[in-house]
């Protein structure tokens, strides 16, 4: 696929929870086409559908409706298994807590999809050390999350995130735990990996972080309001 090339396509998207007494339609029939190497932040208030959204595009959740492709390929009628081998190899994901586990190292950590993913022992060893280097932590690469900070808790996280070389990158309010400081630290990480020409979907409730994204979609009450370039 060209660097022009649609990466993500989804039309009519809906997204309907039955909680047995109600249904709740989250998502009301959402068109989104996300180029491969843009910056796109999704923003909108709470309740607003982001979250689905979120869901959907990392193959977290399947759609009640319509049609989802990721890199050519239809992801929105595939098996829970399926789902899960898709997302462990070309969905990274990076959360706003984290979701390291506390136990093990840095470099443990960011092991850990490519130990799912069949990589090899030595291959994985060397990786993980590799990316943690990258994104500034190559002296801590045997420390705990409960030795880090929380700016570098999420380096650890994105090394993580770019461990199977996915597709797109999957940020779930990536600086909501973090102070200004720390919060535009992985911001400037955000942006190399961007400028590597690397596809990027953030959500967000910072105008400041949104900001620094090269395209801004708005999502109200389960539809796109907005959707404009930076």
């Amino acid at each position: 696929m060209n660097r022009n090339g649609s990466i993500i396509h989804m039309s009519g998207i809906r997204k309907v929870y039955d909680t047995g007494k109600v249904k709740v339609e989250a998502l009301k029939g959402v068109d989104l086409e996300i180029r491969k190497g843009e910056m796109v932040a999704i923003v909108g208030p709470s309740g607003s559908g982001k979250s689905t959204l979120m869901n959907l595009l990392g193959c977290l959740d399947t759609p009640t409706a319509g049609s989802y492709e990721l890199g050519g390929d239809d992801v929105a009628g595939v098996t829970r298994d399926e789902l899960a081998e898709i997302r462990n190899r070309r969905v990274g994901f990076v959360f706003q807590n984290f979701n390291l586990l506390p136990h093990i190292s840095s470099q443990e950590n960011v092991e850990m999809p490519m130990l799912f993913g069949g990589v090899p022992v030595r291959e994985r060893r060397e990786r993980a050390r590799d990316l943690l280097t990258k994104v500034g932590l190559g002296d801590r690469v045997d420390h705990k999350p409960t030795e880090l900070s929380g700016g570098q808790m999420q380096r650890v996280a994105i090394a993580r995130a770019l461990a199977m070389d996915p597709a797109i990158i999957l940020a779930d309010e990536p600086t909501g735990n973090l102070d200004t400081s720390s919060g535009s630290d992985i911001m400037s990480i955000f942006n190399e990996l961007w400028k590597q020409g690397r596809t990027l979907v953030i959500i967000t409730h910072d105008p400041a972080l949104a900001k620094r994204a090269s395209r801004v979609v708005e999502i109200r009450d389960g539809v796109v309001m907005n959707d404009h370039m930076n």
